[in-house]
């Protein structure tokens, strides 16, 4: 094997392999359990980031993991049409050229759009194939393809015909910037630092001024009343009175609402019907006018007066100039409040009155609550269940109309001649009111996530019973972001129960975000992500999955650093080297592969498959339990520690013994344990296990659907377990001494192993041979009740007592002079510590982990404080009996 590990080449040719031996593709088979993954479709705005490689590793490693264990696995690949975070990317090139999408027409800039399609989404798959994303390719989606529009029209007309779905002037959230309205889940509310304008407006017919409190003083141009609470007595004298609105000059009345909240600023609100949700719904009520004073560019309209025209934030500085020169400002002061912003452009959202389409949420979240609540669906981590009652039981009207270009036309139909509305897919022949056969469909698309919502069903043939449908769905795992349970997850599940009958998926696993040093999520349009490619070119795709799933806690946030991943180039390295020694070892050997039953025939041996029989259901219950992070952790610590620095090391001594038949046996264990390992390992660094599988001895053609391995309870041996667990011990016993004392390296040293119990020694014998070979001893004796001799350091474990003797391995006077130095500066370092601990203002203050870390660190300094005073005082002792 060559000496160092070299992913390029390796990692192209095993997925070329596997794509062309269609070892990802996934068939009906009656005599298979199916197991599907819908992947969540990446946007085709761009290149993914560290974040889509998180979510699609762990989809990777599940899907592997199934495979071996049997299941007909599909995990169903696509891309979304991200109508407006696409649209705006398109529309960012055309002005670079110096046009825009009306400049080229609806159909032109639509055909330009799907150019834009075909080149990113073809980057985009080859990102997940680099990164060793088994995905069957031949079912690849699209959310815009022939297919699911399909899907999309017959259940946008099915939930007009079911009364779910209308159409109304109603106040949305809209995006001057976008130009489009967008749905409450898609605006980010952000915390911000803004002002609360107090403005005097004239009581008409009087001398005087009522106050009103405004964070948007230039919708007051498009107030229609003032409005105070019912319970309010400061303002019940004024009730029908009328007020004269600064600047314009228009006449308005004093109404009362229980909505008012009193104790908001001055307790009387103005009432902007047209530009606030809430003034909206008062309007209704009172039967106020809509008076728009922001238009869709976010400009001052002609009822704003001589504001018109101007940028709505520009003109509220004007007003405020003028207020200040009219003495009808009373005041201004710092207010924190949240404010909506969109969450592809990061524009501050206008809340704006327009035509729009809506679905019916009630109905529908009625059957996705149930659902969750019987256990239908499962939660990983069960948390998100209280997240997700909460919005289904407060949820509102989805507003799924979009003044975009890109995207699923909405199916409406318009006769030119009498304006009569028609619903159907297809352009309706003849008018039912006219007869008019001239009809104009409706300009608006759909909102993105209405063709999501499908994606379970509408990707396995919906509305068609398919084969496909009957045998893969419902899935059963949906790996996600927690940012987007209200926007998909939960849609899913309203649509899938409408309009299948049955649940989606059977379980959630909701991943944390991936953020920088700073806390910021990883993104493409903060361009805070490296490109996932980047990553792949410098440390391989291996090193890239398993480095992040280390730094993965099981559905928190991550924090990502390229550290991290140099851990697992380290790690790759380590299974690389590994090999390199078992092949060397093993290649005149004739070696049993992985299917045919070893039986050991030394201990390290039977340590070891007794060790890997319990490894086995051990990381199998994690990936059952979604404990991604766990498994990769636990994998690591017994590949590097387990495997390599003390099974590796132990039967090194044996082999050299040179035991044809033995060392025929220790060929076979080790390559049938390494084989297990990679078996265990290949879900989470695919490529470098399938290229050691090969170099092993082997049953099947390839790892990639060799069996996952299985616990045999023979191979267990609890005996050897604890008698390994003691030899470790002595083992590490006898390094810390020789660290402690500054025995040199190259120099062994003789060794007394006793106790005053016969039990406690009498397994030794086989182990002697570990014991000498890791522990640097030239000379090991073992009885009952030895003594100590002059100048030895000791060590005690459980019932044993180890003595090294010292002299002629160390200049007595040197060491002593070096321990008590070494003493001196503990106490210094731990009396420092233990101030902090008792320091009440750092356990207040301190994040838990510091503090426990702290502790963790004086507890060890006092712990080797007292190792070292003891080995001090044997060295002192020693000096006396001499």
């Amino acid at each position: 094997m060559e000496r160092f590990y070299d992913p390029k080449g390796i990692e192209e040719k095993w997925y070329d392999f596997w794509e062309r031996e269609a070892l990802f593709n996934a068939e009906i088979d009656k005599d298979k359990k199916p197991y599907t993954i819908l992947i969540p479709p990446p946007n085709v705005t761009g290149i993914l980031t560290v974040g889509h490689v998180l979510n699609m590793t762990l989809q990777d490693i599940v899907i592997r993991w199934k495979r071996m264990e049997g299941y007909s696995a599909l995990w169903f690949p696509g891309t979304d049409h991200a109508g407006i975070a696409t649209q705006n990317e398109v529309e960012k090139e055309l002005r670079k050229e110096g046009k825009s999408r009306h400049s080229l027409g609806r159909e032109n800039f639509v055909k330009k759009v799907w150019e834009w399609k075909e080149t990113y989404e073809q980057r985009i798959i080859a990102q997940l194939k680099k990164l060793g994303s088994s995905c069957d390719w031949r079912r690849k989606r699209f959310t815009l393809d022939e297919g699911l529009s399909r899907a999309v029209q017959e259940v946008f007309c099915k939930l007009y015909e079911r009364g779910l779905i209308y159409r109304g002037n109603y106040i949305i959230n809209y995006c001057p910037r976008c130009k489009t309205a967008i749905s409450n889940d898609e605006v980010e509310h952000i915390e911000t630092e803004g002002k609360l304008y107090y403005i005097k407006y004239p009581i008409e017919g009087k001398k005087g001024f009522l106050n009103v409190a405004t964070t948007r003083p230039e919708t007051m141009l498009g107030d229609t009343a003032l409005a105070f609470h019912p319970e309010d007595n400061r303002y019940k004298p004024y009730k029908n009175k009328s007020v004269v609105i600064p600047v314009i000059g228009r006449k308005i009345k004093i109404i009362e609402d229980n909505f008012v909240d009193p104790k908001f600023g001055t307790g009387l609100v103005k009432v902007t019907p047209a530009h606030d949700a809430n003034d909206f719904e008062i309007a209704k009520r009172h039967n106020l006018d809509f008076i728009f004073v922001i238009d869709d560019d976010g400009k001052m309209t002609d009822e704003a007066g001589k504001y018109k025209g101007m940028d709505r934030f520009d003109a509220r500085e004007a007003l405020i100039e003028d207020l200040k020169e009219m003495g009808l400002l009373q005041k201004v002061t710092e207010h924190t409040y949240s404010v909506g912003h969109c969450y592809r452009c990061n524009t501050i959202i206008e809340p704006y009155l327009s035509d729009q389409w809506f679905v019916k949420m009630k109905p529908l979240a009625e059957k996705a609550i149930e659902a969750v609540k019987r256990g239908d669906v499962a939660f990983h981590l069960p948390r998100w269940k209280k997240v997700y009652f909460h919005w289904l039981e407060n949820v509102r009207d989805w507003c799924i109309s979009r003044q975009l270009w890109w995207g699923h036309r909405i199916p409406v139909w318009y006769c030119d001649k009498c304006n009569e509305l028609v619903v159907r897919v297809e352009k309706p022949e003849k008018c039912g009111e006219c007869g008019s056969s001239e009809f104009t469909q409706d300009k608006d698309v759909l909102d993105t996530w209405f063709s999501s919502w499908l994606w379970p069903f509408s990707t396995l043939g919906w509305p068609d019973e398919t084969e496909e449908l009957n045998y893969f769905y419902p899935t059963d795992t949906l790996i996600t972001g927690w940012d987007i349970i209200f926007l998909w997850v939960a849609r899913m599940i309203m649509a899938s129960l409408e309009f299948t009958g049955k649940i989606p998926f059977k379980n959630v696993y909701f991943n944390g975000m991936v953020r920088d040093e700073n806390r910021i999520k990883l993104s493409k349009s903060l361009g805070n992500s490296p490109d996932p490619l980047d990553l792949i070119e410098e440390y391989g795709a291996d090193a890239l999955r398993i480095g992040l799933l280390f730094i993965t806690p099981e559905g928190q946030d991550v924090l990502f650093s390229t550290e991290r991943i140099e851990v697992g180039r380290h790690f790759v390295n380590k299974i690389w080297n590994a090999a390199r020694f078992i092949t060397t070892t093993t290649e005149n050997e004739n070696i049993k592969t992985d299917e045919q039953q070893v039986v050991p025939e030394t201990k390290e041996g039977e340590w070891l498959l007794s060790k890997l029989q319990k490894l086995i259901p051990e990381i199998t219950s994690m990936l059952e339990h979604y404990r991604f992070n766990d498994a990769a952790k636990t994998l690591y610590e017994f590949f590097w520690h387990e495997f390599c620095d003390w099974y590796l090391e132990m039967l090194k001594p044996i082999l050299k013994r040179g035991d044809k038949k033995i060392n025929q046996n220790i060929c076979s264990v080790m390559t049938q344990g390494m084989t297990t390992l990679l078996k265990l390992l290949h879900p989470f660094i695919p490529f470098i296990t399938e290229e050691l599988y090969q170099r092993l001895s082997h049953s099947k053609k390839t790892l990639i659907i060799s069996n996952w391995p299985t616990r045999e309870k023979g191979l267990i041996k609890e005996d050897i377990e604890k008698e390994f667990a003691i030899l470790k011990e002595i083992i590490m016993a006898l390094r810390n001494i020789r660290g402690e004392m500054s025995i040199p390296p190259k120099r062994l040293s003789p060794c007394i192993i006793t106790s005053s119990k016969a039990f406690a020694l009498d397994w030794i014998a086989p182990y002697e041979i570990y014991i000498k070979e890791l522990g640097k001893v030239d000379s090991l004796t073992v009885g009952l009740n030895l003594e100590k001799p002059p100048f030895s350091a000791s060590w005690v474990i459980e019932a044993l007592e180890i003595y090294v003797p010292l002299k002629g391995l160390i200049n007595i006077e040197i060491e002593k002079e070096r321990l008590t130095k070494e003493i001196k500066k503990l106490k210094k370092e731990s009396i420092l510590l233990n101030r902090k601990l008792t320091n009440s203002k750092f356990l207040k203050k301190a994040p838990k982990d510091v503090v426990e870390r702290t502790e963790k660190k004086w507890a060890d300094f006092l712990s080797k404080i007292e190792r070292l005073q003891k080995n001090l005082e044997t060295l002192i002792e020693g000096k006396k009996d001499e």
